[in-house]
């Protein structure tokens, strides 16, 4: 009876569940034969640049392990760049160079890296260690992005992201992802990092979690998480907006960073975007899917649709409405 109540309890939240996510939205609206540009974010990159959407700059790619001393000419004038594979996962795989120190390298932790270990990485990336379904990958080697400082107390060893998710070209629902000392600098929430529900109206931070739990100081520096105004907010929202128009998938999560030199940059899109985002804003996706389906025939361009998010989708209060159940809202 308790199970029973506890999920007429998420109904009545419009907590969107996996089943309903995977045959509602992401079946409905992700063609199958679009998938491979989001898939690989190598693919996701050039696809970007092709429309006029800035990204990191890439250094280089490694494709065959023959090819892995062709790092050192790519990195040969560099301080800092980040190591990725191409169809990774969770952020794993990902090796950010921050530094040189008396011939080594120097990781975003503080732990020095001689250029075996890195060799033995970029080996381990083209195997398909870290690649979804184990197949053989490609690394690529790209620039380090410098996070605006509104983000400096809440960040530690990593840099933070924006994920927006984007229904029908509109953005529906946003978080800021924070990395944490626990999740060694990845913006992962199920690494231990932090997220922050955003306001959609105002750009504004609120409802903080870690480990599905209530949060409102960052766990390593204590800094405060409600209320931070995230910079270029509509810009990102444009951006988020605008990846619908260029992959055609109709349910799509964005992931952006915002570089202090550069401003707003798309780190990679993900066409199956998890249900914790729920959980960081407090509230339930179904309500704010279900206007947008109402609308979405009328929102014909991205600042239609971006006008709509702002306008018209559920605003957040300075505290959650609801606190749900990670296990059944993930």
């Amino acid at each position: 009876m308790m199970l029973l109540r506890h999920l007429r309890r998420l109904r009545e939240a419009g907590v969107l569940g996996v089943n309903a996510r995977n045959a509602d939205y992401v079946l409905a609206h992700n063609e199958r034969a679009r998938l491979p540009q989001v898939n690989c974010k190598l693919a996701t990159k050039k696809l970007a640049e092709q429309h006029g959407i800035p990204v990191p700059a890439l250094f280089g790619t490694i494709a065959m392990n023959g090819e892995i001393r062709r790092l050192a000419r790519f990195v040969e004038k560099r301080e800092s760049f980040v190591v990725k594979p191409a169809q990774g996962a969770g952020g794993d795989g990902i090796l950010v160079v921050t530094g040189r120190v008396n011939g080594h390298w120097r990781r975003h932790d503080g732990l020095r890296l001689d250029s075996g270990e890195l060799d033995f990485h970029l080996s381990n990336i083209l195997s398909g260690m870290y690649s979804l379904g184990g197949r053989p990958d490609r690394a690529f080697v790209e620039a380090c992005v410098k996070f605006d400082p509104v983000f400096d107390e809440l960040t530690t060893g990593g840099v933070p992201d924006v994920r927006v998710l984007v229904y029908r070209g509109v953005p529906a629902m946003a978080m800021v992802r924070l990395p944490t000392r626990e999740s060694d600098g990845k913006a992962n929430l199920h690494k231990g990092g932090v997220g922050l529900g955003i306001d959609l109206a105002t750009g504004r931070t609120r409802n903080g979690v870690c480990h599905d739990q209530a949060v409102e100081e960052h766990p390593d520096s204590g800094a405060p998480l409600n209320g931070v105004l995230v910079p270029c907010w509509e810009d990102l929202l444009h951006m988020a907006a605008r990846c619908y128009d260029i992959t055609g998938l109709g349910y799509l999560g964005v992931d952006m960073v915002l570089d202090r030199e550069h401003g707003p940059l798309l780190l990679e899109l993900n066409a199956r975007p998890g249900l914790a985002i729920q959980i960081a804003n407090g509230i339930g996706l179904r309500s704010a899917l279900a206007r947008i389906d109402r609308h979405a025939e009328e929102l014909k361009n991205p600042a239609a649709r971006v006008d709509f998010a702002l306008d018209r989708l559920p605003r957040l209060e300075p505290a959650a409405p609801i606190r749900l159940e990670p296990r059944q809202a993930a």
